[in-house]
């Protein structure tokens, strides 16, 4: 089954909610891509004249302790959270991807042996397991994007097994084994392309909680270190200063919520639109 097709985005198009998320998508993305040009200011500017000065004409949504701008770093920040959402995401989706396509295809002792290990790294908290590894590595942009990549690859891999489960019995692969395809062949040009619908469904709604996860581990400062700008640090030093500068926590944090919400959206509608329940 081709995902993109003429069918496929004109069901989508009609999907108000995968719309809506779409457009928040590609906000997010402008923005990220233009921040040079949109930020006012540089988001590492410092001006001590103007220290926590609330929303005016000259800062649209103020300033932090050290007089930096906030838009300026929440627009420069978008880039930071969006690239460790992607880049995480990749590694999840890849390894995901290969587990579950050879569990699922090859079954038998292969498919019990990588299911237990899905079953082992399901046991550990997810959030506390990269907060150990990060602890342990030291904290990067770098380091965040592998470690979350390579903690959360369990569910994809479970959805590409269930998947080649199913499609491995079809006459269309049957008939590929007969005339004696090899196994990679069969598994990634004729199998693979028919069970992708599950895992852009995954990898959109893994883009949201990877965001999430850097914002959390940015927020207790094992994240994107300052002066970088990220939503997480920019969240901790309006936690310290919550009672003077209620700017510094708002627009952070409806930041990271728009963000989560446009691609949690996006995966809904996606999800929806895949549906052969749903369709007429």
């Amino acid at each position: 089954m081709a995902i993109f097709t003429g069918d496929f985005t004109t069901r989508l198009a009609k999907n108000r909610m995968a719309m809506v998320g779409l457009f928040v998508v590609l906000v997010l993305f402008t923005v990220a891509i233009l921040a040079r040009y949109l930020a006012p200011y540089s988001p590492e500017l410092i001006d001590t004249t103007h220290v926590l000065t609330p929303p005016s004409r000259v800062h649209l949504l103020g300033t932090d302790i050290l007089g930096r701008d906030v838009l300026s770093r929440i627009i420069f920040g978008s880039g930071v959270s969006l690239s460790v959402g992607f880049v995480a995401v990749g590694i999840s989706t890849l390894i995901g991807v290969v587990l579950g396509a050879i569990s699922g295809y090859y079954g038998g002792i292969v498919d019990r042996i990588i299911m237990r290990f899905v079953d082992i790294m399901l046991c550990f908290p997810s959030f506390f397991l990269i907060l150990a590894v990060i602890a342990f590595i030291g904290p990067s942009i770098w380091n965040i994007m592998i470690v979350i990549g390579v903690t959360s690859w369990m569910g994809v891999t479970r959805l590409v097994r269930a998947e080649f489960l199913t499609i491995r019995e079809r006459d269309f692969v049957q008939a590929a084994i007969s005339q004696g395809a090899s196994d990679f062949r069969i598994i990634f040009l004729h199998i693979l392309p028919n069970a992708m619908a599950p895992v852009l469904v995954a990898a959109t709604l893994g883009v949201a909680s990877a965001v999430l996860v850097e914002s959390g581990l940015s927020f207790l400062g094992i994240g994107v270190q300052p002066p970088d700008p990220s939503w997480g640090n920019m969240l901790t030093e309006g936690k310290d200063n919550i009672e003077i500068a209620w700017w510094l926590s708002l627009f952070p944090g409806m930041a990271i919520l728009i963000t989560v919400m446009g691609y949690n959206l996006l995966g809904e509608g996606i999800r929806d639109t895949l549906d052969p329940r749903l369709r007429r």
